[in-house]
């Protein structure tokens, strides 16, 4: 049943910084508003890109804090940034320089974890500071998985960051995240914040009593509309079987996956959304595959999409570039995960982020002295990875990783025999340990040119980051550059999710270009192939939204409090540029 409420306490529009932030204390608690530049650096700065100044970075503790800030903030007149994990790459949950009309607030989810079961795990109810990670342990428990299972989940993303931003995912059956079932606080056009509960279950009282419901878990199975909506695309199984369409299997404008908080980049206050589980699939298999021919590869992906009765758990590919920088550049990365597990990596994050702090106050230090640090120890680590796939990389350019469940594991075992006896490829299927290192490999490649640009500083300018939704039906997949782009880029890295064609291209830039004019040189091309970007993290602050996404921004946020000037767009209060 859903409700749309409206909070008690208004805020004059003339608050002060220091009233406000006064105030803020007395919600949130001293120690949780933080307002000194290095106490708010790691937060105002982006995982790759974006960094800007702020009013303060709020940390609240329960849900009922989070409204009450977020509540003041708004009203108040003051820029909100909602900001889970700060894992994007492109800059979307921080500010994005200094040239906004008003005080910019960051409100950090990091302490609002939670996640509740509801339907014996057949759905989850999860609060704004859950992680990937979280959620994949708790569902490991009962058999059962998330919509995401490997990638970001490894940087320690957060879910409600995942479903707001329509972020994609390795898993060729799932789609983007994305569902119907949301709680979350809309400013009106009459300049108040309202609690909208569309999460599908019947919760009575005003907004604190609601929040402070859902925080606890007290969801009755009895209040619970199990017709409420749609918990994840099923459709997408089906839609990215179409090999022969002549548009991507997904992209972030896609309006068919915009729905409240699905899709909103933050001009909403999520505070829960409710989402599909899945029945974790038991001793699936990893086959390693190597070409020289994209030609092949493409008549694998498009033999795997329509000849078996079950898709592909994942399908990930990895150009041998990319192998290279990220065995060399990533290894640190890549060997903390492998020892110490995922659940310890954004800690790794939060401590660089510190140190990176305390470094910029010793005029001697590098600004990237972490990094520095951090590739000298790197080299004194054991070899990474599996002599089969060093192999592999001497034979060949292109690399697939290919999961399966088990009934599917005979069935492409024997096609994979046939493929590689037509073609000049081969495969072979890894043992648990190997498929788990293949795809961590592949994955530490996402961070890899940010560490390559941080060493190489003497003739690396910059990096430009795309993500690419090709079409469905484009056989000649593999970028071909022209030549006055090429002579301007030191190194490129290709890898990607090769069953749905999205691919991430990351490009160091040489000393002395623009790369925002090299990005901006590329994007003809990209256009002229019927491709579409970015692929699944959002426009942020590098992409120029389409007009339609931009009206589904205002829709959903009139006032444009809440995180301005994304997908390229005004950052002026009401919109005012926008409608001149």
């Amino acid at each position: 049943m859903s409700a749309s409420l409206q909070g008690s306490s208004e805020a004059s529009s003339e608050v002060s910084d220091a009233s406000l932030i006064h105030s803020l204390r007395a919600i949130l608690g001293a120690r949780h508003v933080l307002t000194t530049p290095s106490a708010t650096y790691r937060f105002r700065k982006g995982f790759r890109f974006g960094m800007g100044d702020v009013v303060a970075v709020l940390q609240p503790g329960s849900l009922v804090e989070l409204w009450r800030a977020a509540k003041l903030c708004a009203e108040s007149g003051r820029i909100i940034i909602m900001q889970a994990a700060n894992t994007g790459l492109t800059g979307g949950s921080t500010p994005d320089g200094n040239d906004y009309d008003r005080g910019v607030v960051i409100i950090s989810t990091n302490r609002l974890d939670g996640i509740h079961l509801i339907g014996e795990g057949r759905q989850v109810v999860c609060l704004p500071g859950s992680t990937l990670h979280d959620l994949e342990d708790k569902l490991a428990a009962i058999d059962r998985e998330p919509h995401s299972v490997i990638g970001s989940s490894c940087i320690g993303a957060s879910v409600l960051g995942g479903v707001s931003n329509n972020s994609g995912g390795a898993l060729v059956q799932r789609g983007p995240a994305f569902t119907e079932m949301a709680l979350f606080g809309q400013m009106g056009a009459d300049g108040k914040l309202h609690l909208v509960n569309h999460l599908g279950i019947r919760l009575e009282g005003n907004p604190e009593e609601i929040l402070a419901a859902v925080q606890a878990g007290q969801l009755p199975e009895a209040a619970i509309d199990w017709n409420a909506g749609r918990g994840h695309d099923e459709n997408y199984a089906t839609h990215v079987r179409d090999v022969d369409a002549d548009t991507p299997a997904r992209f972030n404008a896609d309006p068919n996956r915009w729905y409240e908080a699905a899709g909103c980049a933050g001009k909403l206050v999520v505070f829960a959304v409710r989402l599909d589980t899945f029945e974790a699939n038991k001793n699936p298999a990893v086959f390693y595959i190597g070409t020289n021919s994209t030609s092949d590869l493409e008549d694998l992906r498009r033999h795997a999409l329509t000849h078996f009765d079950e898709l592909p758990i994942a399908g990930e590919y990895l150009h041998r570039d990319a192998f290279d920088i990220a065995e060399k550049y990533g290894k640190d990365t890549f060997a903390v995960i492998r020892y110490f597990g995922t659940k310890y990596l954004p800690k790794f994050f939060s401590m660089k982020s510190r140190f990176d702090v305390f470094a910029q106050k010793l005029p001697f230090l590098s600004d990237h002295f972490s990094d520095l640090a951090m590739q000298v120890l790197s080299r004194f680590l054991p070899k990474q990875l599996p002599k089969r796939m060093c192999e592999y990389r001497d034979r060949f350019e292109h690399h697939l990783m290919l999961k399966v469940s088990a009934p599917m594991t005979a069935p492409v075992r024997a096609y994979l025999e046939q493929w590689a006896s037509g073609t000049g490829g081969a495969f072979f299927e890894c043992t648990p340990e190997e498929g788990k290192l293949a795809f961590l490999h592949r994955f530490a490649a996402a961070g890899a040119a940010v560490r390559y640009r941080a060493i190489h500083t003497k003739t690396a300018e910059d990096i430009v980051a795309l993500d690419v939704a090709l079409r469905r039906n484009d056989r000649e997949w593999f970028e071909v550059l022209p030549k006055e782009i090429e002579d301007k880029i030191i190194v490129k890295l290709y890898y990607g999710h090769f069953f749905c064609h999205v691919m991430h291209q990351d490009y160091v830039i040489k000393k002395g270009y623009n790369a925002m004019q090299v990005e901006h040189d590329m994007l003809p091309g990209l256009d002229a192939r019927g491709a579409r970007y970015p692929a699944e993290h959002n426009v942020g602050h590098l992409y120029k939204a389409p007009d339609e996404m931009v009206a589904h921004y205002r829709s959903l946020d009139p006032c444009n409090c809440f995180n301005p000037g994304i997908g390229l767009a005004t950052k002026t209060r009401n919109w005012v540029a926008e409608s001149v």
